[in-house]
């Protein structure tokens, strides 16, 4: 088995790193809250390290252990997300270790069918294997940015301004196949429903959610609008 390279961070990143961490731990609880608490692990900080801070210079817009609703109505955690106006990234990292050497039959389908519905609720997939990350990170930055200059006309490198209870609403919108409801998003936020309805309003206004009525009815639902622009 081979030795794990040692992580060392220079000082930039490591500021930047520590200050991306507590930020995303401030707006998570249960499950999540764990994972960044304690599974942050040696794969996803080397890719951090060798291939995402070269290639960007900052953690913005990138979500780690982000959850999503999976087609079992269950909840998974993606490695990375990186979000940004109208398009979602799904990075995953992947280790040739006991985890896929040890997977059975049921469980090497239940991946597979993981990665097909996350690409039919609108995810753009990316896997790298960590032998690549360690050996071949230019060839991993590559790799992101062709698929981020391909897609260059269909959103823009920038979210718009959000708070951070609107970001934590966005980002439980995106994991959503379906609407997502004000009774919903106030359950998983931990917000109460009323407050989670005034920033969901909010996003509205600011084109990064459109909302639907039923019939003559209050507004019911909220899904991520696939086309807002923002401004350059």
């Amino acid at each position: 088995m081979r030795a794990k390279e040692e992580l060392q961070m220079d000082r930039d990143l490591k500021l930047a790193y520590d200050a991306w961490l507590a930020e995303h731990l401030k707006h998570s609880k249960g499950e999540r809250r764990r994972r960044l608490e304690q599974r942050i692990g040696h794969a996803e900080k080397l890719f951090i390290i060798k291939v995402w801070w070269p290639l960007f210079g900052h953690l913005k817009n990138l979500h780690p252990e982000f959850e999503v609703k999976d087609f079992k109505d269950g909840w998974r955690f993606l490695d990375f997300a990186y979000l940004l106006a109208g398009c979602k990234i799904c990075i995953e990292i992947d280790g040739f270790g006991p985890h896929w050497r040890d997977i059975n039959r049921n469980q090497f389908s239940d991946q597979l069918m993981r990665q097909n519905h996350l690409i039919l609720d609108g995810w753009l997939v990316l896997r790298f294997s960590y032998d690549d990350i360690l050996e071949k990170p230019r060839a991993c930055q590559s790799i992101i940015s062709q698929l981020i200059g391909r897609r260059a006309p269909d959103f823009s490198s920038e979210l718009p301004a959000l708070e951070p209870l609107e970001m934590l609403l966005y980002r439980i919108a995106l994991s959503m196949p379906e609407p997502l409801t004000p009774a919903y998003a106030a359950q998983h936020s931990g917000l109460h429903r009323s407050t989670a309805v005034r920033h969901l309003r909010a996003l509205t206004e600011k084109q990064v959610l459109l909302s639907s009525k039923r019939g003559t009815k209050k507004i019911c639902s909220y899904r991520v609008n696939p086309e807002f622009q923002l401004i350059p």
